[in-house]
């Protein structure tokens, strides 16, 4: 049966707006990642050092900051609130340019950086496999943002 130019413009037109709606999120996540990820990746000349946090409240948490040999000493720090932070835990960091923020480095700060991005990839998995009938695709994007979020988890 021959289908109708009507029903092959609905079709393209869902796959394009499922397109949009994919690009639109893998967009969203590197951008909210960016924000992070951008102290971790390109921290070469940054300060850098480790953090021994002593306090948290509802949205940072503070702390001392031990500098290495290149970095100013510091009265105290502080670095955005997540459930890989309490009380008590020394991790390495780099100084945000210009503010008393830290951002995690190593491996585990890497990964946490990036965790918006592993969230976009999951959702736009669903949506490349509904939307736009891309099972293999969406497979691939499924699985690549489920393995970062789980090395994530195991890595904090």
């Amino acid at each position: 049966m021959k289908r109708s130019t009507s029903h092959r413009l609905l079709d393209h037109g869902r796959t394009f707006a499922a397109g949009c709606v994919v690009l639109l999120l893998l967009v969203a996540g590197a951008w909210a990642s960016w924000g992070t990820a951008q102290h971790v990746v390109l921290s070469k000349g940054r300060e850098h050092g480790t953090m021994s946090v002593t306090g948290c409240g509802d949205d940072m948490c503070t702390g001392s900051f031990a500098p290495d040999e290149r970095s100013e000493r510091r009265a105290g720090v502080t670095i955005e609130r997540s459930v890989a932070v309490r009380k008590g835990d020394r991790f390495p960091v780099v100084v945000k340019p210009g503010t008393g923020e830290v951002v995690r480095t190593g491996v585990p700060g890497f990964l946490h950086a990036w965790v918006p991005l592993g969230g976009a990839l999951v959702l736009s998995a669903l949506v490349l496999a509904g939307g736009m009938r891309l099972t293999r695709t969406a497979w691939g994007a499924g699985v690549a943002g489920a393995a970062l979020l789980a090395a994530t988890f195991f890595a904090l």
